[in-house]
């Protein structure tokens, strides 16, 4: 089993950062968001 993948995304309270941190997070992704 693998360990999921860590992301930081700044920016992810709204437009290209939001989208961003719900996409990647869609696709497995261990997502902080700030």
């Amino acid at each position: 089993m693998n360990a999921p993948r860590t992301i930081i995304v700044t920016g992810a309270s709204s437009g290209i950062g939001a989208h961003c941190a719900r996409a990647l997070k869609a696709e497995g992704w261990r997502v902080f968001a700030t």
